[in-house]
């Protein structure tokens, strides 16, 4: 398997936001989607019940046409049955005609408003369980094209008010005996007609014979046909719009659980980069130390016996009864030099010394109260306000690793501040999983071009530095699979964070 490199990494790392965004926008798209989808089936079952309330004003106007005599005449009683039969299909809630005044002129079916210039301002109305339609009958029983009222509507007459005056003729009228039967997309209506007549008349639309003009145009303004309202129940439409609704939301959830999981899967696989990166860098640098204390062994064996022979000697001759005042400081010149060297020496073995990280739960509050105690006397020699906020935290680590990273940070702070000055260390969790650890100080803080370059071997900004304690931080941090930073301390001083350390629990 091919390592990732850490430019790749890096790479991926910054693309994550743009992979976030898009997955995120590829899901809005999804939603509007069903929601454009839902809101189109909405309009096709609301268009189905128009076409069905058309389908019933057209079947009416069969039977109107089936059943007008004497020119315009309808008989109330049998429209009644067919508005009846309608009522009865289980299709409509209430059918009403109505005349030119707006007032009834055959129900059926629970009542409802015939308040005719609000449902035509309305056409059609919503409400929670119906929708009402207002809608034109033809056959002389709607309003012309032009908007003007038709002068030869149809007139709903009942058999008592076609034998009493003053419609009454000198004759009873001829009603016949039959019966019709009128289909139009899936309604059906049958009317039964009794009394049969001894003529009919089919000569049109016009007024009948019997009726003066002054007679018939009372007619027409009282019982003649103007508009049919329909009530439908909208159960059925509501509940298309449920079912559609429940499908849209599944896709919208199984969309989010899709991008949801991409999202993860693109996090893993930075994640999976930048371990595979440390792993390699952390065998490199394995590689390298081994090689490097093969050297550092050698070297400390060819030059320790000197330096202790040399060392040795300038003691002697410091202590020589008749050696000067600066014979004596030389001598010990020479001993500290020769100290400064040793230590310099043993650093550089320790940093080169491979690590082997023996991890257990380490609790932060006893290692930085170790550390607190141990450099007690640099703390009070500069007067430093040394606090520590440990959290309760417990985390997995090398615990005399862990010791020598916090005493390398923080007497690298305290060799930074000025007399009088604060540190602080402060962890917290960062998650469930994962913990942070902050040593801030006050002091004059790392140059931003510094910032990369103190965890490397020998850089160092401190006058009588070795430049080894931040880089021996930084490859026990490598080891245990931790980030190292250097960071700045608004307004002032530096931070050195150490980050993604395992959280094992809190006390």
């Amino acid at each position: 398997m091919t390592v990732p490199s850490a430019t790749f990494t890096s790479r991926l790392r910054r693309r994550a936001p743009f992979v976030y965004a898009v997955l995120f926008a590829i899901w809005v798209l999804v939603i509007v989607w069903q929601v454009l989808e839902h809101a189109w089936v909405a309009n096709a079952e609301r268009a189905t019940l128009i076409r069905r309330s058309e389908d019933i004003a057209m079947t009416l106007s069969l039977v109107i046409r089936s059943q007008r005599r004497f020119g315009s005449i309808v008989s109330q009683e049998r429209l009644e049955s067919a508005l009846t039969e309608l009522e009865k299909s289980g299709k409509l809630l209430s059918v009403v005609l109505l005349n030119a005044s707006g007032e009834s002129v055959v129900t059926a079916g629970a009542p409802i408003s015939t308040d005719t210039a609000n449902l035509l301002r309305q056409n059609p109305r919503w409400d929670n369980r119906s929708v009402t339609f207002v809608n034109p009958v033809d056959l002389g029983a709607s309003l012309t094209t032009e908007g003007e009222t038709n002068s030869r509507p149809t007139i709903v007459l009942s058999r008592r008010d076609a034998t009493n005056p003053p419609y009454a003729s000198a004759a009873p009228l001829p009603w016949r005996s039959d019966t019709f039967s009128t289909n139009a997309t899936r309604f059906t209506a049958t009317i039964t007609i009794t009394n049969p007549p001894s003529r009919v008349s089919r000569s049109g639309f016009g007024r009948p014979f019997w009726l003066n003009e002054k007679e018939y145009q009372e007619l027409t303004k009282t019982r003649g046909l103007q508009h049919l309202i329909v009530a439908m129940s909208t159960d059925t439409f509501n509940q298309a719009l449920r079912r559609d609704w429940w499908v849209r939301f599944i896709i919208i959830t199984f969309a989010g659980i899709a991008v949801l999981g991409l999202g993860l899967a693109w996090k893993n696989i930075v994640r999976f980069s930048d371990l595979n990166v440390s792993l390699l860098r952390t065998s490199e640098m394995n590689t390298h130390l081994r090689e490097m204390n093969i050297a550092a062994a050698g070297l400390a064996h060819e030059t320790r016996n000197p330096l202790n022979i040399v060392r040795g000697l300038a003691q002697m001759i410091s202590r020589e009864p008749g050696a000067t005042t600066e014979t004596r400081d030389r001598a010990r010149q020479i001993t500290d030099e020769v100290d400064r060297v040793t230590a310099q020496l043993n650093e550089f073995i320790n940093y080169s010394r491979p690590r082997e990280v023996r991890r257990a739960p380490v609790v932060l509050r006893g290692v930085l109260g170790d550390i607190a105690r141990a450099l007690q006397s640099d703390i009070e020699d500069k007067s430093v306000q040394f606090k520590t906020d440990d959290a309760g935290l417990v985390i997995e680590a090398d615990e005399q690793m862990l010791r020598q990273v916090l005493f390398n940070l923080v007497i690298n702070s305290i060799q930074a501040v000025a007399p009088g000055g604060a540190i602080e260390v402060v962890a917290r969790a960062v998650n469930s999983t994962e913990a942070q650890l902050d040593v801030r100080d006050n002091g004059p803080g790392v140059a931003p071009e510094h910032r990369d370059k103190v965890f490397k071997p020998y850089f160092t900004t401190q006058p009588k530095g070795a430049g080894l304690g931040l880089a021996v931080v930084q490859q026990i941090a490598l080891a245990h699979g931790w980030d190292v930073a250097c960071l700045p301390n608004d307004p002032r001083g530096a931070i050195f964070r150490i980050s993604r350390m395992t959280l094992t629990t809190r006390t």
